[in-house]
């Protein structure tokens, strides 16, 4: 059972010497599978005889991305207990919500959020024990660093089910209390089986890790596949455009994911037009729809730049798209990975025909184990095994499948469907638009039409948008109206948020 919640153990048996992970973020240099599986030994034996954790508790982790996160992850599967890391970008009342919900008796943090822990630490919350990252901390907490005293004698893993949590990865939704996917060792194990089947990846490669860990993609876009296979991640605090240049430059990594603005944020980068991407194996993005002008400048470099789909209850890696099909399929996504089903349902649960827009539902046993303690949210959204994802998509003749938008995002205006992230991603080529989205104004004619709401970088008037689209769009989909910010409003996740911007404007167009 130890490739099932011991994954480091199986590495540190089968390839001792390689190199796990390099340290960009503390002092522990490049770390050997030994080295590493022997660090997280020493963490589930801190964990159980200094915090008390034993199996199936939550422990919550509140920090940047650094190695200590990872040895947590793997800590926690070898007691069986269930890793629960938190979004720092939410509030302390937000934080407060979540660990409630999850039941963390533990919460170990950064020296970043101290101010949040003291919130925390005054709240009623089921946490017992905090432990700092920080071995300068004030106060009484215990100290991250005490694990170096605990022995590090191997740990025998826990017994666990293909069924039980790992991780507890809380989705960014925009209402209401965000809900705790639950990531089971078979659906992580399946993940990482899939992407190394479905995407080549070997012992050989190595990803820079900058996307944040409290997110399945920063977990297990490349993370875990790259564990399982005995590969490398350059482990980051956050993005940085400078940092991932120079590993870009040095020729270190193969392999870089990161979602649209990270790499909006590169190609605005002084040093972009100087660095050679075309030796990388893999550079895709997901996470939300990308501007056409980004697969463009990449191709225009030789790099077959390419969109992934995948959602925290799914993967979140699912398709894969053959290298030969990229510039001729702008916008898909390509076909579903090894042990991923996909169809692309109408509201009456038949089966879409090619070319039809419907919602996207995806089954394999990558899908996660349901929501934390929501039976009923459950089982609406996983039926007879499959996943209603929300999302809306469409296969063409040849099996290339596309993704359009969010089911709750679509306006009908005059009977026709629109689709938002069509037009966004049309607006986001235009040289003055930073960002853009776009959403339903009710209108006395046709029941609703699109509105945009548009960041700029340069000077642009709704006239000159409006024409830009007319060029683009069939005249039924251009936004009716245009509203300027400095800058969109962002939810906890980062995504823009619609609800808040569909709240202050709403209203008919004028």
């Amino acid at each position: 059972m130890a490739a099932l919640n011991d994954w480091l153990r199986m590495r540190a048996d089968l390839t001792p010497g390689r190199v796990a992970l390099v340290d960009r973020v503390g002092r522990r240099g490049e770390l050997t599978y030994a080295r590493w599986n022997a660090d997280a030994d020493r963490t589930a034996r801190f964990l159980a005889e200094r915090l008390g954790v034993q199996r199936g508790d939550r422990v919550a982790v509140l920090a940047m991305n650094c190695v200590e996160i990872l040895d947590l992850w793997f800590a926690c599967g070898k007691l069986g207990a269930v890793l629960q890391p938190l979004n720092w970008r939410l509030t302390p009342v937000e934080l407060q919500d979540l660990v409630r919900d999850a039941g963390a008796g533990v919460l170990i943090y950064g020296p970043d959020f101290a101010s949040q822990v003291e919130v925390l630490r005054a709240a009623a919350t089921p946490i017992k024990r905090f432990v700092a990252l920080d071995p300068e901390a004030a106060g009484g907490d215990v100290r991250f660093s005490e694990r170096d005293r605990v022995s590090g004698a191997p740990v025998r893993p826990a017994e666990v089910g293909p069924d039980d949590a790992w991780v507890l990865c809380y989705t960014g939704g925009t209402t209401g209390l965000p809900k705790g996917a639950v990531l089971t060792y078979r659906s992580i194990l399946a993940n990482a089986v899939n992407t190394i089947a479905g995407w080549g990846l070997t012992p050989d490669d190595c990803a820079v890790l900058d996307a944040p860990l409290f997110h399945a993609g920063g977990l297990n876009v490349f993370t875990s596949p790259l564990v399982y296979a005995g590969g490398r991640s350059i482990v980051c605090r956050s993005f940085s455009a400078d940092r991932v240049l120079e590993l870009v430059a040095s020729r270190r990594i193969s392999l870089l994911f990161g979602v649209p603005t990270m790499f909006l944020t590169l190609q605005a980068h002084a040093g972009f037009g100087s660095v050679d991407f075309s030796h990388l194996k893999l550079v895709i993005t997901g996470g939300a729809p990308c501007p056409p002008p980004v697969f463009e400048t990449f191709w225009a470099q030789g790099v077959d730049f390419r969109m992934g789909y995948g959602l925290t209850e799914a993967g979140p890696n699912n398709f894969g798209m053959p290298k030969e099909r990229v510039r001729e399929k702008l916008g898909s996504v390509g076909f579903p990975l090894p042990q991923v089903e996909v169809r692309i349902a109408r509201d009456d649960g038949r089966d879409c025909a090619p070319g039809e827009v419907g919602e996207v539902l995806i089954r394999g046993p990558h899908v996660c184990g349901g929501y934390w303690q929501r039976p009923e949210e459950t089982a609406r959204a996983i039926v007879d095994g499959w996943l209603h994802t929300g999302d809306l998509g469409r296969v063409d003749g040849e099996g290339f499948h596309a993704i359009v938008g969010r089911k709750k995002e679509l306006i009908i205006s005059g009977g026709e469907n629109v689709y938002p992230a069509e037009i966004e991603a049309v607006l986001a080529g235009h040289p003055a638009v930073a960002e853009a989205v776009v959403l339903g104004a009710p209108d006395p004619k046709w029941g609703e039409v699109p509105r945009a709401v548009v960041a700029l970088k340069a000077q642009a008037s709704a006239e000159e948008l409006t024409a830009f689209c007319l060029q683009r769009l069939g005249k039924y989909k251009v936004p009716r109206s245009f509203s300027f910010l400095l800058e969109l409003p962002k939810t906890a996740a980062g995504k823009v948020d619609r609800r808040r911007l569909q709240a202050e404007l709403s209203g008919p167009t004028s």
